[in-house]
């Protein structure tokens, strides 16, 4: 039997919610709250009040003190025109700060640059004050369109808030700079207004893609004074989503050269490892890095916080504690009572609708005018929905928001004064991102990161130093990945015929793709070109976002209104027959998923209950592309392929986790070929850890859970990126072998470096296992919250006895900065 441990949208399970009443800490006159500020109290205040209550002082392990920090100015360059320098003064902005000038100065030398600095630091203007010089001295060039720039953010709501940012500061230029949002939402009469008058596009690398490289011929005007592409929250762009956009920036260059441009990159970036060497990657070209941050920071008061234990227990009897949903949605609503304007970011689309739920409900009993002013943000909602939300968080209207990361990359909000983060975000770039939020007017910020019940959560709330002592990550991107170079190549082919001199252009890959897509009658060579064959877009062969297929639309059967969507490698797992689906504070039931079509059918209902999705996995090697001996052990990596099937459902208790019973369901298997590292042990090494034939399966199922929460510290990833699967006898290894996968096709680079930093993952997975406080595993440890097999069975003794026997004989690993866990 091989035990499985799914990538993203596998799994959703809620653990069991402790309710509690709201604390009545602090008195106020609730209904006379401001529309339009926080309260400008001390962190520290606001953190010993959340702490009044009993045995809340109990939960904090651990509160950091950044301390406030002055900033540093510097002059404009001679080259901004002063009535750019005029407009930002009458925004408030006397002088820029020096990482601001700097970045000012390359990008008006016509270098490619990258300003990484914290959040609140000032990068759009450092890349707006040069942009729209330069577009006011296009303006004033006779008979033609003038000087253009395109603005690519990684969401659409960040692309409409830097909308509403350039307008405000542009509105003292006149005509001079003319700024349009063109992505989904745009509405089809006002697409080409956009493509022949405004100057400064703003997009995001999806339309890039499929709307405006495809339909190049109708924006040859814009894409022929393209001065400046902005590239903004870069390091969102890794993974294979990352590999996908610098594939897309490829063909990009490509069309503006066809024109006779070659835009000056500008790229933002949350603090990141070498971002320079990850800016380059990412554009192919050679990009300059601004990474000392010259702006003030008022006071951060950074609190940890572990939920309690409660006298529940789950899957096999295992210790619970509160959950990091239940936990955050009291902070989430003590805070809004103090009259503290909170974000708090949650994991899941799930998480988010449940935690605004439960602090509207608890918001209620204390003021009902409170309870309209907590609401919660995730993606899926239409885009008039997402809409009015920005807006009334913008106002102030909101006091309180549960979301998830559209959030994170969404908005520049203004006057928010705590975050509370509900689980680690999986990497520290976007700790900080979230955290960021708070404090970004200067004023002091409160941070909390409430712990899941998980291993690596539990792990960095007892161990500080991993969070606040460790630079951020590096960005993990591939563009040579195969599984992503192929259909960019095809619709780059699409664009403007593929020539030989086009090929380095893609990457040393290419010259060894072009036959392979010959022979599959995607591209023909006619002369000296390849040309795209096929009758449909080339575009449509790939989703960048390696979601795989179009999302699923969720649709009320009752009126046929549409709910929202969600994405297709989710469906099977989330909105199957039978799935509880939350939507701004309701609950429905799935009655009838249509694959081919993409649609679920829902109902409204009020469920006790919520479902949890089971699955089976199988894993069959294809190529192993390198193996290492660890004494008789053996470390691998290579390809694989993964072949998944959603079986069945349970529902449980919202309150207690209960499982009331499970369902099978029929949905077809789904197959992914993707890259894996994996470690396999002999007989004689069982002996040695005296692990007896009946706990080997519960052994080798505990170490995977366990390896693959402790990954996320030594990759640029989270567990949800990943997969595993444990075997007490493979086919392919004839051996008890542990397999830990890339959840996309072709690899995202995650497994590739956990196999080069496999002794020390290894070692922190074994030390987190044998720290954990519970007697025969946990949530904490090796439980999984998106197992398949309802994490059985598993055996903690007999795992950190199995991975003390592997790691004797593991091969010393040389030090490098870049293994340091997180």
């Amino acid at each position: 039997m091989a035990f499985n441990h799914l990538p993203a949208g596998a799994h959703d399970a809620l653990s069991p919610l402790s309710v509690r009443p709201v604390t009545d800490s602090v008195s106020m006159a609730h209904n006379q709250l401001p529309r339009n500020a926080g309260i400008r109290t001390s962190p520290r205040t606001v953190l010993g009040r959340l702490t009044t209550g009993a045995g809340r002082a109990a939960r904090i392990t651990h509160t950091e003190h950044l301390p406030p920090r002055i900033g540093t100015h510097a002059d404009w360059p001679r080259q901004i025109r002063p009535e750019v320098v005029a407009a930002v003064r009458a925004a408030g902005i006397e002088r820029p700060w020096a990482h601001q000038a700097r970045t000012a100065e390359h990008a008006l030398r016509g270098e490619s640059v990258v300003v990484a600095t914290g959040t609140a630091s000032g990068k759009s203007l450092a890349y707006l004050a040069p942009v729209l010089s330069t577009l006011l001295d296009g303006s004033e060039e006779p008979n033609g369109r003038g000087a253009t720039a395109l603005y690519l953010a990684p969401t659409k709501a960040l692309a409409a808030d830097q909308r509403r940012a350039v307008a405000d500061l542009a509105a003292p230029l006149g005509t001079g700079v003319r700024a349009a949002v063109y992505d989904g939402d745009t509405p089809v009469e006002e697409r080409e207004w956009v493509r022949q008058y405004a100057n400064y596009v703003l997009t995001n690398p999806d339309m890039l893609h499929r709307g405006i490289l495809p339909g190049h011929p109708r924006w040859s005007s814009f894409l022929r004074a393209l001065r400046y592409v902005v590239i903004d929250e870069c390091h969102t762009y890794r993974g294979v989503f990352g590999s996908h956009v610098a594939q897309v920036l490829r063909r990009l260059r490509r069309v503006c050269a066809r024109y006779g441009s070659s835009p000056v990159f500008l790229l933002a970036s949350a603090t990141a490892a070498e971002p320079a060497v990850a800016a380059t990657r990412l554009t192919g070209l050679p990009v300059m890095e601004i990474t000392d941050d010259s702006s003030p920071r008022g006071e951060v008061v950074f609190a940890l916080w572990e939920p309690p234990l409660t006298e529940l227990h789950g899957e096999q009897g295992a210790p619970v504690r509160r959950t990091a949903t239940a936990e955050s949605a009291d902070l989430l609503t003590d805070l809004a009572v103090q009259g503290v304007r909170t974000v708090a970011f949650v994991r899941s689309r799930r998480g988010a609708e449940l935690i605004a739920l439960i602090a509207q409900e608890r918001l209620a009993e204390v003021d009902r005018s409170l309870a309209g002013r907590v609401a919660a943000y995730r993606g899926g909602y239409l885009p008039e929905e997402r809409r009015a939300l920005e807006r009334a968080l913008h106002s102030g209207d909101l006091l309180g928001l549960a979301a998830t990361t559209a959030l994170e990359l969404g908005m520049d909000v203004a006057g928010l004064d705590a975050v509370v983060l509900a689980g680690y975000p999986g990497t520290r770039a976007s700790l900080w991102q979230q955290a960021g939020r708070a404090g970004r007017s200067g004023q002091g910020a409160l941070a909390i990161l409430v712990a899941r019940d998980d291993p690596l959560d539990t792990y960095l709330v007892h161990h500080p130093e991993a969070l606040f002592r460790q630079p951020v990550e590096s960005t993990v991107l591939d563009p040579d990945n195969p599984y992503v170079l192929a259909p960019h190549l095809c619709s780059a082919a699409a664009e403007l015929p593929l020539t030989e001199a086009d090929l380095e252009l893609f990457g040393p890959a290419t010259e060894e793709l072009m036959p392979q897509l010959e022979q599959r009658r995607l591209l023909r060579r006619r002369a000296t070109a390849w040309h795209w064959t096929r009758r449909e877009r080339a575009a449509d062969l790939t989703d960048i976002r390696g979601e795989g297929g179009r999302p699923v639309q969720i649709v009320e059967a009752a009126t046929g209104r549409l709910l929202g969507t969600v994405d297709a490698s989710a469906a099977h797992t989330t909105v199957h027959e039978g799935a509880v689906h939350l939507h701004q504070g309701r609950s429905y039931l799935v009655g009838q998923l249509d694959l081919e079509d993409s649609v679920a059918l829902v109902e409204e209902a009020s469920p006790p209950y919520s479902t949890t999705a089971r699955d089976t996995t199988a894993i069959s090697i294809l190529e192993t592309t390198t193996e290492v001996p660890w004494g008789d052990a053996r470390l691998c990596f290579g390809s694989v392929e993964v072949t998944n099937q959603v079986v069945s459902f349970l529902r449980r208790k919202l309150i207690t986790g209960e499982v009331l019973g499970e369902s099978r369901l029929d949905l077809p298997p789904r197959t992914l070929r993707t890259r894996a590292v994996w470690w396999t042990v002999t007989d004689d090494q069982l002996e040695d850890a005296r692990v007896a034939p009946e706990a080997l399966g519960g052994a080798l199922h505990a170490a995977e859970h366990a390896s693959i929460g402790m990954l996320p510290l030594f990759a640029t990833c989270d567990r949800w990126d990943i997969g595993g699967v444990s075997v007490p006898l493979h086919p392919d290894t004839l051996l008890p072998t542990v397999f830990v996968y890339d959840g996309h096709p072709g690899g995202a680079g995650f497994a590739e470096r956990a196999f080069h930093t496999a002794a020390r993952w290894l070692t922190a997975t074994r030390e987190a296992i044998a720290a954990c406080e519970c007697d025969s595993g946990c949530p904490s440890c090796i439980q999984s919250p998106k197992c398949g097999n309802g994490n059985d069975p598993l055996d903690k003794k007999a795992a950190i006895r199995l991975l003390s026997t592997l790691l004797a004989k593991a091969p010393p690993q040389p030090a490098d900065p870049d293994d340091a866990p997180v």
